[in-house]
Parts: C-alpha cells; structure tokens; sequence
C-alpha cells in the first residue's frame, strides 16, 4: 500500500537525509547492507540521528572506525544536540506557503451593489502568529509551574502570548531563527528555582489553519469581555440593557456572534446581532403551576419531565446555559457532595457561601446536566453531572404553546426582528466601542490586527425572474415579489389528477365542515383541470385514536386513492397512528385537516384550494414548472432528521425522475450519522427507477445535499460522494456527478444599498459569489425569496466535488430554479425544492412513521 508523502517536519528531515546521501556518495560512501532479521530500528529523528552518526564514523571504504564502546561517562549528547540544531534550522526555513484562493464567479444577470456583515481585519507588515516550541531545564512536570516561567520570559520581552501550559507557545514575531534560551526565576519553599526556558522556532503559521483562527477568535472574546459583553453559549450579550415584556414574562437581551475567518478577500470578522429570549419564570415556579393544576403526584410528574427534560436553563449567577437530562425527585438541596478539598458540603451552604444565595425550599428535586468533559492529561472524555436548584434556574426560550400564541410572538418580533438599516446601526454602534476603548485596542495592536471603519461594500448581481409554466402553456412571469400565489387559482395545474374514489372521514361536531369541504373540492375541479367527485363520507363516533384505526381497516379498499381526514383537534398521537396506517399498512395517500382551519368562511376558498392542490401532489400529480435548458439529468435531494427510533437518523434521498423536474422519487434510509451510511443501495435503487422510466441512465447528475457543517465537508467528501461515485464505477457508467452542500444555519447577512444610502434587504434571485465566499472553495451566497419583514437569510452553497464541470453561471442558476418547485408554497423557499422534499420526508418518518415507508408510495409526494 502506498504511502502519503511526508509533510512539515518529515518532509524536511527527507530532504536533509537524500542531500547528506548525495553528498557521501559524491566522495564514495555507500549505504552498508541491512541485515536479514534485525531488531526494530528507531523511527523520525532518532532514526535520521542514528544514521548520521554511523556515517560520520565510517571510513570511506565503507567499514566502521573500530572504537571502545563509550563508556557512561562518554555521553554523545553534545553531538545529538548539534543536529538537533541542524535539523532545527532546516524546518525553520521550510517556506510554507499559503494556498491561492479559490475563485467561483459568475457573470450573468444585472448589478446590484450590495454590503455584507463582515469587517475587514487588516495585519501589519511582519506580523502574524508564529509557533515556538518551548522546553524547560530542569523539566517542569506542573503546568501552572511552565506558565508561570513561560509568563516571565515574556514580560522580559515585553510581548502578548499564548500559551496552554504545554510545549506549543503562540507569538505575534519572530523573536529567534532558531533557538534561543532565557532564564526565569521561580520562586520555591526552598528558596528561588533557576530555570532555564529554551524557545525554538517552528513555523510561521498560515492565516487559514484551524489554531491561527482560533487565537483571532479567542482575542475578540477578550474584546467582548471587556466590552462587558456577556456570554451565554457561544454568543455575547448585553445583561445590561434587556428589553422586558412582562405581560408574557419574557426578557430579551440583545448581542453578537462575533467570528474570525479567513476569506477570499482576507482576515474578515463576521459580526452579526442576535437576541436571547429568557424567561421570567424559574423552573422551580413553573413545577409550582404542574403542581397545582395537576394533584396526582404521577401525573405531576409525567408533566414535569414533559416540560422541562431537554429545555435549557440559564443560571444569573455565574451566566452560564445548561440542558437538562433529567430531574432527580430523590435529592433535594440538603444533600452534600466534595468540595475541591474533598469535604462534604450542602448545595444550600455552597450557595449562601459562594454566590450569596439563599435557598428558600429545601426540599424541592434537583434538575440534572449531564455532559463529556476532557480530564488534563488524558485524551478521554468522562461523564460530569451537573446539579442545579430550580429556584434560581430560569427557563430560556419559547414553549410550544408561545410559539402557537399570535400576540407572544408579535411582541416579541417588535424586538428581535432587526431590519437591514438596524442591523447595521447595531454593527457600527459596535465597532465605535471598539474604537473608544484602550484596551480593545491594545489587544488589536498586541497581535498587529487593525479593524476597518465600516462594513464591507461590493457589487453583486440579480439572475433574471423566471418564468412558471401550469398546464395548456399558460405562464406567468413573477416580479421581485417572487410570488404566483394568485396565478395558481387562475391556472390549470401541468399534471391534473381526476379523483374519483377518495374517502372523507369526521366526527358529528364537524359534520357540517365535512360537507361544505367536499362540495367545494368538486367545485375546485374545472379550475384545476380535473375531476373530483364527491368523496364517500365515513362519520366517526368519537375522535379516539382507536376509532380512526378501526375505520381506516374497514373501509379503506385497493381502489381508494387518497383519504381525508378532518380532525376536531390536533394531537401528535392521532396524527402519528393515521400516518403510520396509511403510509406503512395500509399505503395510501393521505391528508389531516384540522377543522379549526375550515371555521372561517372568509378564508376557506384559499384554504380549500392549497389543501386540492396538495391532494393532487400525493397522488402523483404536478402543479408548475420552469424551463430547464437541459436534458438527460437527474436531480437528486438529501437531508437527515435527528431523533429518530432508538436515537439514530433518517435519511431523506428524494430524486426527479422527468425532463421538466416536476416528478420526484421518495426514498427514506434509517442509519446512526449525520453523514448517510446507506446512500449506496438507495442510490442504486433510484437509477434502476430512473432507467424504467426514461429507458436509459442519467447523462449528469446534480446532488444537493442539505445539513453539512464546516467540519463535516471532507467527510463528505470522502464518504458520501465515494459511496456514489462506486456505483457509478459498478454500473460502468460515464454518468457524471456535481455534489452541492447547501448550509442554511450561517451567521452572513447580505445588504441591497438603495439609492438613498441606505440598507435594505436584496431582491430574490440575488448572488453573491467573491470577497466574503471561502477561500478555498467553489461557494457563492443566493438570496432566493422575498422577505418583507426583518432581515433575509441568504442560503450559502458549496460545490463540493464536480465531474460534470459545470459552469459557476450554471450551478447558480441551477440553485434559484429549484426554489421555485416546492409544491407546498406558491413562491420561492430558502433552499432548492429537493432538499425541502427531502427535509419533510425525513421528518414525517422520523417523528411519527418511525418505519420505513410502503414502496408503493415512493413515486408521489404523499409527505407534503
């Protein structure tokens, strides 16, 4: 098996190695012949100095110098630290150059001038981040011992540092070529300890290497720290200047995500706003109510893991978030556990010693936080817990139900739904901070780093509107509104479906909405260009869960095409035992109304007509298309739902299977990764469909894949992509594949600059593709949907790996067509329809089929 050439530091002993070779062989030495069977030899440097030292003592007709064997006192140390020196100073002038960015831009459409929030971070000439080895003689086994030398070292130099206590030291110069030895004082129980600190110089680190960025990250959380900015998780909030809304007992912090990353266009700090909704209620009031509105203690309890297991709490007095895994009734803050000197000592008396607080139930359960944790000196992780008091352990976040409440949610958008020209307001509020502070600015110039005055300005560009074609040709030419709501009742879908057996089931209390449900769908037929006649009507005794098993088994037949369902209320139960029957039992296409949606007469046309056009989808149907200058290719959609049955994954892999990309084909994977284990038997079972339906294979394949992070890219790479490519190579096909991650979770908000000035938010179809995109990939930024209210999310992509060599123009244009085929939402969405159809896929089956779907249903979108 081949192995990788060597890199840093093996490289170099290499090239030091083959010219030493070079130059024996000049005057005659030749390598003595290994011996048959030999007892391991060193490896690395011991190995190189052991091979230098047997040619310095070889004659040169290739016989060792006959020499006493050396006596302990006869130590070959001084000669090993020379090469050590030697080998030192070739490492150190190893050039390692950092890689040419990667341009992926395109040309078509209209200019745009666009801003972005990121700030440009410049570095002055010279400076940097350089690597220091450090060592210490005598050797210092206690880490605070090397940071306290290590420190004073440093304050002789007068320089900033970072170091973590073992033997890699971070510095913003060059101080030695090679090495160079400073004493330090230590001072001891026995008097003061000499210690000699040797630095020897490594490297010059790039700016886009993972320990470089992290040292610019871990100074701007200096910067925010100092800016009495408060971290809560990742994020840094103002404690300060909270917004309350007390009729929802609700408070809102507003703050930053603040990032270093290095960029196309250079160092760049992302900087973007971001709110932190708490709650006024402490955990301990909120068992209170479960308490008092539910006296059975077992279903109190039931209540309360309901509740609060898997919520996240924030603690005022050390400002600090936890999850909660679970409650424990049978401790409660009498009890003791070991303090750092390992004596017993009650949560109520740590409390009242260490932060001033004083308990008030002594008896109320204790909430549990349990996670891995790194112990020093071991590369394990253990388990800690974490026991904290209800009482003084505020819930953070909205519950469902506030969710679902229409005036919680309006004012708490009056706070944190930002407009463009506000968020850049919060932004430059930001950087005068920096700019007044001395010591902000101290730590900037400690590292040589000078930050810009303003955000980025660049040119952009706007893809043309598209076109939607429905059924007899008609079209429709959208605007910036990127809406064809409107057109959809005005036109005939491309694929009509005529429904003629359907069943409709409802209870007494919704009898009258069944009726008034059923003649409007006839009604909506014509409009469609399809028939629908009345639906055989099943009336329900009740709405037990029971009662819809029982009714869906006797009257359900081979020659049902699709069943309704109009629901008094919803409940996740119900919903997931009729969606379990009739997508794994009894597979039939299927819809749940709840009848509180059919109560308003004003709104019950529209409603009716999404619900018919969405009948018409789960029964194999299509509504609009856009034209596709292409044919012969497959587009393919991947995305995974967390949770699923035993706590693994389901994978959604949805792909098209007509020219005009109106028909898809549905698979679902169970694994125990983000990253797709089982992609191979589900990617060749959709060629052989894609084959019976077109007669021949794809040309080219495009896959976009939802759900990657930064750190997962080259997993991917590796392994999914891999996994397709094989079948490829199995099939002995010449199908080409363009593998697209798509990342919708990113701190980057792109700007329109109007005419006045100011900032607002970009029009659909916007594309960003330079200065703020990766420096070492084929990404771009698209803004495909129109947002009124707040500021938009542009959608980041990521060409990962590319066979078909398609044009950057290409992908782009790509990407925004599909936005507009999601067949649950007249308009355009945030990511291309695939992903979508594969997101909602994932989720149906993971939260409530919890098996795989019936294979009769894989060709229909009957998860929509």
């Amino acid at each position: 098996m081949d192995r990788p050439p060597p890199k840093g530091r093996g490289a170099a002993l290499l090239a030091k190695r083959l010219q030493m070779q070079k130059e024996e062989k000049a005057i005659g030495v030749e390598p003595e012949a290994a011996p048959e069977e030999e007892p391991p030899k060193p490896r690395g440097r011991a190995a190189l100095l052991q091979k230098m030292r047997e040619k310095r003592m070889s004659k040169p007709g290739g016989e060792p110098e006959s020499k006493a064997e050396p006596s302990p006192s006869q130590s070959i140390i001084p000669e090993s630290k020379e090469k050590i020196e030697q080998i030192t100073k070739a490492v150190s002038e190893i050039s390692f150059s950092e890689k040419d960015p990667v341009f992926f831009k395109g040309d078509a459409g209209k200019p745009i001038q666009l801003s972005a929030n990121h700030i440009k971070l410049s570095l002055e000439k010279d400076r940097g981040v350089y690597e220091f080895e450090v060592k210490f003689n005598p050797d210092l086994d206690a880490k605070n011992k090397r940071m306290k030398a290590t420190a004073i070292v440093m304050r002789e130099l007068g320089l900033p540092k970072v170091f973590d206590g073992g033997n890699v030291l971070y510095l913003p110069r060059k101080i030695v070529d090679t090495t160079k030895t400073f004493m330090a004082k230590l001072p001891g129980p026995d008097g003061d300890e000499e210690i000699a600190v040797t630095i020897i110089y490594k490297r010059k680190k790039n700016l886009a290497e993972r320990e470089c960025l992290h040292l610019y990250n871990v100074l701007f959380k200096r910067i925010m720290h100092i800016l009495l900015y408060t971290q809560m998780g990742r994020n840094y909030f103002d404690t300060n200047h909270k917004f309350l809304i007390p009729q929802h007992k609700l408070e809102v912090y507003p703050g930053f995500v603040v990032t270093v990353d290095e960029l196309e266009d250079g160092l760049m700090l992302c900087l973007d706003t971001q709110h932190k909704v708490l709650r006024t209620q402490n955990a301990y009031e909120l068992l209170g109510e479960l308490r008092s509105s539910n006296p059975d203690p077992r279903r109190f309890k039931e209540l309360a893991t309901a509740n609060i297991i898997g919520s996240c709490v924030f603690t005022r007095y050390n400002n600090k978030t936890y999850t909660i895994q679970d409650i424990a009734w049978d401790m409660t803050p009498q009890d003791t556990f070991p303090n750092r000197d390992g004596e017993a000592i009650s949560f109520i008396d740590y409390y009242k010693h260490q932060h001033n607080i004083i308990i008030k139930d002594i008896n109320q359960p204790l909430l549990i936080n349990r996670k891995n944790v790194r112990v020093s000196g071991s590369a394990d992780k253990v388990e800690r817990m974490v026991c904290l008091v209800p009482e003084i352990s505020y819930l953070t976040g909205l519950t469902d139900t506030m969710r679902s409440d229409f005036k919680v949610m309006k004012d708490v958008a009056q706070y944190t739904r930002v407009t463009p020209n506000q968020r850049l307001q919060a932004l430059r509020v930001y950087l005068d901070k920096v700019k007044s502070s001395k010591d902000a600015q101290q730590v900037l110039a400690d590292w040589g780093l000078k930050i810009a005055d303003d955000t980025l300005k660049m040119p952009g560009r706007q893809l043309d509107n598209e076109v939607i074609y429905f059924g007899r040709d008609q079209q429709f030419q959208t605007n910036n509104n990127a809406d064809w709501s409107r057109a959809t009742g005005e036109n005939q879908v491309t694929g009509p479906v005529d429904m003629t057996h359907w069943l409709l089931f409802f209870t007494d209390r919704d009898k009258k909405y069944a009726k008034d449900f059923a003649d409007l769908m006839c009604r909506l037929g014509g409009a469609m260009g399809c028939v629908i006649k009345q639906p055989r009507p099943v009336r329900l005794s009740d709405d037990r869960t029971d009662s819809y098993m029982k009714a869906c088994q006797e009257n359900i037949t081979k020659d049902t095409q699709i069943v309704v369902f109009i629901c008094p209320t919803m409940r996740t139960d119900r919903y997931s035992v009729i969606k379990k029957i009739c997508c794994t039992q009894i597979p039939v296409a299927s819809q749940v109304i709840n009848s509180r949606t059919l109560s308003n007469p004003q709104k019950v046309r529209s409603i009716v007509q999404k619900i018919a056009l969405q009948m018409t989808c789960k029964l194999g149907g299509t509504l609009w298309t856009v034209r596709f200058p292409f044919k012969g290719w497959m587009i393919c959609g991947i995305d995974v739902y967390h949770g699923g049955p035993k706590g693994g994954s389901v994978c959604g892999f949805v792909a098209s299977l007509n020219e005009s990309i109106s028909r898809w084909y549905s698979l679902a994977i169970f694994q125990e990764k983000e990253l797709s284990d089982y992609l191979k038997s589900a990617f060749t079972k959709i060629l052989e469909v894609w084959k019976n339906t077109n007669g021949h294979f794809p040309s080219k394949i495009v896959v976009i894949r939802d759900g990657v992070g930064d750190g997962q890219l080259d997993h991917c790479k590796r392994y999914e992509v891999e996994q397709m490519e094989s079948v490829l190579r199995e099939l002995g096909l010449d199908t080409k594949i363009c593998f697209v991650v798509v990342q919708k979770r990113i701190n980057t908000r792109v700007f329109s600059i109007s005419r006045d000035g100011g900032c607002e938010n970009p029009p659909p179809g916007t594309v960003l593709d330079h200065t703020v995109t990766r420096r070492h990939h084929c990404d771009f930024f698209l803004v495909p949907q129109n947002v009124r209210q707040g500021t938009v999310n542009p959608t980041h992509y990521i060409v990962l790996h590319d066979t078909c060599q398609l044009k950057p123009d290409q992908v782009q244009r790509l990407c925004y067509k599909l936005c507009h085929l999601y067949y649950n939402w007249p308009g355009t969405i945030r990511v291309p329809a695939p992903c979508q159809y594969a997101h909602k896929l994932a989720a149906l089956v993971g939260q409530h089929i919890k098996k795989t779907p019936s294979a009769q249903l894989a060709d229909r979108l009957f998860y929509l």
